[in-house]
């Protein structure tokens, strides 16, 4: 089997075991960085940015990826850094983490919580971004010895669903024949990782529905034409419309979470603008759902005297994540952790995850990081939200165990040639 690491590295540290990682003196390696790491991972997350404005952290990321001595480009997708190592022409595996922070007022008490108000890291953005420069670290030292190019995607945005495309926009995937990506999940213990070939997430929308009415006097609403009963008749009828219109074996989730409407308490509103997000597994149906909503939500209101403008924003595609990719990190997470530190999970997640956009120019695989401690973890996005800084040595092991795998096995088939 062709080798992508030189050969001054013997043939037993090729061998498709731990013994690889232990030859190369990654553990050592690893033990030697986990410190600053750590401390790097908290100075972030005291100091969140919004999607689209990371320029401090995108700054603070290009500037220890040149120390490294990696080859850095700023400015990719609007503030994603993209970084390479290795020979020029050889193939490309990539790796995708990212930088932003959420709009959420920090309730952690932590000693390193947000000092910046009304910002927060509650999505775990700031250990993968850590997890990035981790794997940076670990193997700038082998640069000389690759024979795959390893690129590094630092994407912004991506609570936005917009990171994605901006970097594919600006060439970041161009000649990438593998990507490798993770998120953290606090359902799942530190220490353990969570795999699945095929839908890992779903694919996601955004959902504008203005009703327009007529407005009047609360004391008569006879004589006018109610908005925010009908809005309310549009939340209520679209959920039993899915129930009773739709295959319920492919699921189709439609919440609202916000309303706006009406201007005073003793006056029949004349115009409601709900906003709302579309969640479903399987892109054929989802691909039906921009016109059935439409129709739907036009119906309802019509039928009581009102009328509905709808607007559908697709944010992300589904996530597949490829079953020779995915196998590869299982396997090389069962070597490092233990077979029983390795969950196939069963079932896929109706969040989203713009990872689904960069599969579009390469086949990828993403997998679950656990996140909970001993006293478990709170959930993403919440103002609780903190994580067990255990979760960065796991990530970084099978990370850069995975990348390396890829080498070994000189890349894998493309799909076709995988069916």
């Amino acid at each position: 089997m062709p080798s992508f690491l030189s050969s001054r590295i013997d043939a037993s540290a090729q061998a498709s075991s731990a013994a690889d990682w232990l030859a190369l003196g990654l553990d050592q390696a690893l033990e030697d960085a986990l410190p600053e790491l750590i401390q790097l991972r908290r100075h972030l997350h005291r100091h969140p940015e919004l999607s689209g404005h990371e320029h401090q952290t995108a700054a603070l990321v290009a500037g220890e990826l040149r120390r490294l001595g990696w080859e850095v480009r700023e400015g990719v997708g609007c503030t994603g850094v993209v970084a390479e190592l290795g020979p020029a022409q050889a193939p490309v595996v990539a790796l995708r983490v990212d930088l932003d922070a959420l709009p959420v007022e920090e309730r952690t008490g932590l000693p390193y919580a947000s000092t910046v108000q009304g910002l927060m890291h509650a999505c775990g953005h700031d250990l993968h971004t850590t997890l990035g420069l981790g794997v940076a670290r670990l193997l700038a030292p082998l640069a000389g010895d690759l024979r795959a190019r390893v690129r590094l995607l630092f994407q912004p945005a991506e609570e936005t669903a917009q990171g994605a495309r901006w970097m594919l926009a600006d060439g970041a995937m161009e000649g990438v024949q593998a990507l490798f990506g993770v998120h953290g999940f606090p359902s799942l213990a530190v220490g353990t990782i969570g795999v699945r070939s095929g839908s890992l997430t779903a694919a996601a929308g955004e959902l504008e529905v203005e009703v327009i009415g007529e407005g009047g006097h609360g004391a008569r609403p006879h004589q006018s034409t109610d908005a925010i009963w009908i809005a309310a008749r549009v939340v209520s009828g679209l959920q039993e419309a899915i129930s009773r219109r739709l295959d319920a074996l492919h699921p189709v989730v439609v919440s609202f979470g916000r309303i706006e409407g009406g201007k005073a308490f003793n006056v029949i509103a004349d115009h409601v603008r709900l906003l709302g997000t579309v969640r479903c597994l399987d892109p054929e149906v989802h691909a039906l759902l921009p016109g059935w909503i439409e129709d739907t939500v036009v119906a309802l209101c019509r039928g009581h005297g009102g009328e509905a403008r709808v607007r559908y924003r697709e944010i992300a595609p589904p996530v597949h994540n490829d079953p020779a990719l995915t196998a590869l990190v299982e396997g090389a997470a069962r070597d490092l952790l233990g077979p029983g530190q390795v969950l196939r999970l069963e079932q896929p997640s109706l969040g989203a995850e713009d990872f689904a956009q960069l599969l579009s120019a390469a086949p990828g695989t993403m997998f679950r990081l656990g996140l909970a401690g001993p006293d478990g973890c709170t959930p993403l996005h919440s103002n609780t939200f903190a994580l067990d800084e255990g979760a960065l040595a796991v990530g970084l092991k099978v990370l850069t165990l995975s990348l390396l795998r890829w080498m070994e096995a000189g890349g894998l088939p493309a799909p076709e040639a995988r069916r």
